[in-house]
């Protein structure tokens, strides 16, 4: 290395390398599995895994960078070379020993390093156990492959570190070196993009192992830590058998109790139709005139409640779009204070109406103008087993007119262009987004006024617009006949109204099932049961007459005997509705902060309940 000012870019770049090395092991020590994968794909494990790599390659080279700029001013008195190598030593070989951990680890768990083993901690026997069946002497020999491979690598890409030139002075080069420092921004948040890195922009293929193979252990490691104490449930509000016999009664299924006999009638005219999902961003019933809001802001929604089966009182589990992406299509409820799509770990565990209905013969796609990976929600909806994504980057520049992506009538034509080419049956999701702030829409308002109401109001108005176009172009083409809509919202929101966060209107959404595969005398059905998003998952697969018992968390609403009982959550507490009112908790002050129930202790003990026992369930995962 002759140019001093080479050290950094090297220096990161030994990192890069170190890491492909390390997923080069991976790939080896579970021959296996990587035989199974087509070549293509071998190579996507490094190409998709590179931008967790590249982050965790920013994170580490901050230390050496800041050493550069130190040794740039005090001069030889300060020995980089020495420095640089004894901290690249100790981390190398830490890392080193967790990346050959992982090797055994997986092959045990399935899933690579995150917090898990610290669980251990206080089970030395059970640790020392799990340990006795490790191939020792093959682990040892593949830390000290590594090692050597990483100790090559230094010796090549770094040594021997030249002086400072002369005729460059310390303040320059303490500035160039403060300059590589700022640029190690970019790479850290895995580029200059809208949507920070995470775990989603490593999955890229329905083959679970490529997914697995392309995370960066440590990097996946550190984003577990810093999230295990949302992972912790909450202190108990009452014994666990209690709280059990108490969500029986709604969720019998969750808690091991035997599966309500399914006396459901059929509302369909055929037993598998096409799935057309139709996730409406922010759509809350206070907006929407067949659920007892508004009059006129959605008119076609309205219209297809009037011929189709309209449910009026269903509640979104969360406030947040990844949240409610989870009650929806895995039929799983919120957590007050994290979400489980953050946990690759976990998400992996549930179910998932896509691989049910894959399972039955459908053709799986999903549509989103924005960036899927934001909130982790690409890896989920890969775990999920969705074959066909399309999202921002599918769309040509000009189509892309959204500070979040293309508008939704972009996001339908697509929508209506493929699926004329679909085979059937299919199941299509399509999630749209210019309901989103800033509320920002393309065509001219229908509401009068500038306040974020009105633009509220008027982007919901253009959403359903685009929606209704949609859909007189959609019954035009064959497979309209034989296709069930399903549009529901992703949660709800707190305009137009009062700005409180755990009012039970913010979270009342609208639920249709419409489309040309319903029977003709249930068409302007109304149900009045009092539900949760997560009920939508239960309630589909009982119609299409697939099993639904894995989504433990879901219940049938068409099903006569459903109570009328929901449950959601905001930040750092929880709400229930219930047929004789409603209420919130505070968890911080463990009090009801605001309602207006008949029943005002039993719906706070249901509630506590649920919140218990979900999220024992979710600490468990």
């Amino acid at each position: 290395m002759k140019n001093r000012f080479a050290f950094q870019p090297r220096y990161f770049l030994f990192w890069l390398l170190f890491f492909a090395l390390g997923r080069g092991l991976f790939l080896l020590y579970h021959l296996a599995s990587a035989k199974l994968l087509p070549a293509a794909t071998l190579g996507g494990t490094f190409l998709y895994g590179l931008r967790l790599d590249a982050s965790a390659a920013a994170y580490l080279s901050i230390p050496p960078f800041l050493f550069f700029i130190i040794a740039s001013i005090a001069g030889p008195r300060f020995a980089l070379g020495k420095v640089a190598g004894a901290y690249t030593a100790l981390v190398a070989s830490l890392l080193a020993l967790l990346m050959t951990a992982d090797l055994e680890l997986y092959r045990a768990w399935g899933f690579r390093l995150d917090d898990t083993p610290l669980q251990y901690l206080n089970s030395p026997a059970e640790m020392a156990a799990s340990a006795g069946s490790a191939p020792l002497l093959l682990l040892g020999m593949a830390l000290l492959v590594l090692l050597s491979a990483g100790w090559g690598l230094y010796r090549l890409l770094l040594r021997p570190l030249p002086a400072l030139p002369a005729w460059f002075g310390r303040r320059r080069a303490a500035l160039a070196g403060l300059l590589y420092l700022a640029l190690l921004f970019v790479p850290m948040r895995g580029g200059t993009q809208q949507v920070p890195l995470n775990q989603s922009d490593a999955y890229f293929s329905e083959q679970q192992f490529a997914n697995h193979a392309a995370l960066n252990a440590p990097w996946n490691l550190m984003s577990a830590l810093l999230l295990r104490k949302e992972e912790q449930a909450p202190v108990a509000f009452m014994p666990d058998s209690a709280a059990r016999r108490l969500v029986a009664s709604v969720y019998p299924l969750a808690v091991g109790a035997p599966a309500p006999v399914n006396s459901t009638p059929s509302i369909l005219a055929e037993p598998r139709p096409n799935v057309l999902f139709i996730i409406l961003e922010s759509f809350t019933a206070k907006l929407v005139g067949s659920m007892g809001g508004e009059q006129g802001v959605t008119p076609n929604l309205d219209s297809l409640a009037r011929t189709g089966v309209a449910f009026t009182q269903v509640y979104a589990s969360g406030d947040r779009s990844q949240k409610g992406l989870v009650s929806l299509l895995s039929g799983y409820p919120s957590q007050p204070t994290t979400s489980i799509i953050k946990f690759p770990r976990k998400i992996e565990q549930l179910p998932h109406l896509c691989r049910t209905l894959k399972g039955a013969g459908y053709r799986s796609s999903y549509y989103y103008g924005g960036e899927l990976a934001f909130a982790n929600m690409k890896s989920y909806l890969r775990t999920g087993g969705y074959e066909q994504f399309t999202e921002r980057d599918d769309f040509s520049q000009a189509e892309q007119n959204s500070k979040w992506g293309a508008h939704d009538h972009v996001l339908f034509n697509r929508l209506l262009r493929d699926l004329r080419q679909q085979p059937q049956p299919f199941f299509a999701t399509a999630f749209t987004l210019s309901s989103h702030e800033p509320f920002e829409i393309p065509t001219k308002p229908r509401f009068a006024g500038s306040d974020e109401t009105a633009l509220f109001r008027n982007s919901v108005h253009y959403t359903d617009y685009a929606l209704g176009n949609f859909l007189r172009e959609a019954r035009k083409q064959p497979w309209y006949a034989h296709t069930l809509l399903v549009l529901v919202a992703d949660h709800g929101h707190m305009l137009p109204g009062p700005w409180t966060t755990d009012e039970y209107t913010k979270f009342h959404i609208p639920l249709v099932l419409a489309g040309g595969a319903l029977r003709p005398e249930v068409r302007g059905k109304v149900v009045a049961t009092i539900g949760s998003q997560t009920d939508v998952a239960a309630t589909l697969l009982r119609q299409l007459q697939l099993p639904a018992n894995a989504f433990v968390w879901s219940r049938d609403l068409l099903a006569p005997a459903a109570r009328p009982f929901a449950y959601y959550c905001y930040n750092d507490g929880f709400g229930a509705v219930g047929p004789n009112g409603w209420l919130a908790f505070d968890n911080v002050s463990r009090k009801v902060t605001v309602g207006d129930s008949m029943a005002l202790s039993s719906l706070k003990r249901l509630g506590q309940a649920m919140e218990q026992v979900s999220m024992a369930d979710f600490s468990r995962k």
